[in-house]
């Protein structure tokens, strides 16, 4: 392996550390090498906090002068919520900048890379492009839309049940897949559900793993366009202590939403589409809010609603090892459904992973109608997958 690649890889190595806890910023890595040696490292622990690069720089000190600095993003050359890592690069004499991509967020966009170039510093790029653009897919994802990467995870019997016929499953996974989605949860910034799955089973929506803080809970979203949402509700009555969004229309009652609202819960009104939540406001909405991954943990009617709208970036799927039957068993995805097999929506990338007996599948929903066929297959995406965790 060049040795370009060699330092590139503990770059992204050391910024796969932070998963979960950077939102809405990337997670990025830095590897300072002088003279074929490593003199510094760093990662970027969570927003707010010093850059990688200034983490490596102050490892390094007086060696970081003459030294190359990898990282797999851009660095910063603007005022955000810390000083810009271009001057400090420059300040302790970098020699040279690998870097594997450009910061895609338009305040930075290239102006990095001048900067330092202005300055005589050599900059390499595109080293590992597409491992460190998969590596922070959420970002980019969010930084350019301004919506979240939205996640859909489902649970289902190996004959595609995600509940009996009576609407009971719990429970359908084993106790290793769902210590998974906990820990899924506590990296999202977001969880949401329709309110079906809020009658039905009165979730709570939070993060329960030994050792977990409070606040790595994600914000609850309930779609809920006539404000069904009942006012014993657990997501309703800790709604004080835990953040919780209802998204309705116009529809619902206005008493009840102030009911909901002197209870603690955000009330979001938006645009109603067919007599629903209109889904595409509803990401923007959460954008603004700084929502950069939403967990989906929804039934067959939200996530299809999602499908259909191409609002789906990535499934976990879970499949359990069980049989439940019933023609009145709900499915993971319902609605109307497509008429014709080549009018399905593909899943591509996919990895395959095993927790005690279930099996869980990764992969990213493209509609076959939009998929580039090149010689050997595939739509232009890499190829390896990145699962959360």
């Amino acid at each position: 392996m060049e040795s370009d690649e060699r330092y590139m890889w503990m770059a992204l190595d050391l910024a796969r550390k932070a998963w979960g806890k950077t939102n809405p910023n990337p997670m990025v890595g830095a590897v300072l090498v002088k003279d074929g040696e490593v003199v510094g490292t760093g990662y970027h622990h969570r927003a707010g906090e010093p850059h990688a690069e200034i983490i490596a720089l102050k490892e390094a000190g007086e060696k970081a002068r003459g030294a190359t600095l990898y990282t797999n993003l851009e660095p910063c050359s603007h005022f955000g919520r810390t000083p810009p890592c271009t001057e400090a690069l420059i300040e302790a004499g970098i020699r040279k900048v690998v870097m594997a991509t450009c910061d895609p967020n338009p305040v930075v966009a290239g102006n990095g890379a001048a900067r330092l170039k202005e300055a005589g510093i050599k900059v390499k790029e595109g080293v590992l492009e597409e491992k460190a653009k998969r590596l922070n897919e959420i970002f980019f994802k969010y930084i350019i839309s301004g919506t979240p990467f939205v996640v859909v995870k489902t649970a289902m019997t190996m004959d595609g049940k995600i509940a009996t016929a009576t609407g009971k499953s719990r429970w359908i996974t084993g106790k290793k897949s769902r210590i998974f989605v906990h820990r899924l949860r506590s990296m999202c910034d977001g969880i949401m559900v329709g309110i079906n799955t809020v009658l039905q089973d009165n979730p709570s929506l939070d993060v329960r793993l030994e050792g977990e803080a409070e606040s790595s809970n994600p914000i609850r979203i309930i779609v809920d366009s006539e404000g069904k949402l009942p006012l014993d509700a657990v997501v309703v009555k800790t709604a004080s202590q835990h953040k919780t969004i209802l998204a309705t229309t116009d529809r619902a009652p206005e008493q009840k939403l102030a009911s909901l609202r002197s209870r603690g819960v955000e009330v979001l009104v938006l645009p109603a589409k067919n007599e629903q939540v209109d889904l595409h406001a509803l990401m923007r909405a959460l954008g603004q809010q700084e929502i950069s991954i939403l967990l989906v943990e929804g039934g067959g009617t939200l996530n299809y609603s999602l499908l259909e709208q191409n609002l789906i970036d990535k499934l976990y799927c879970f499949i359990a090892p069980l049989l439940f039957g019933g023609r009145d068993a709900p499915t993971p995805l319902e609605g109307v459904g497509i008429m014709e097999p080549d009018q399905a929506w593909a899943v591509e990338n996919m990895e395959i992973k095993q927790l005690e007996n279930d099996l869980l599948i990764i992969g990213y929903p493209v509609r076959r109608e939009d998929i580039v066929h090149r010689a050997g297959g595939g739509t232009g995406r890499n190829s390896e997958p990145a699962a959360l965790i």
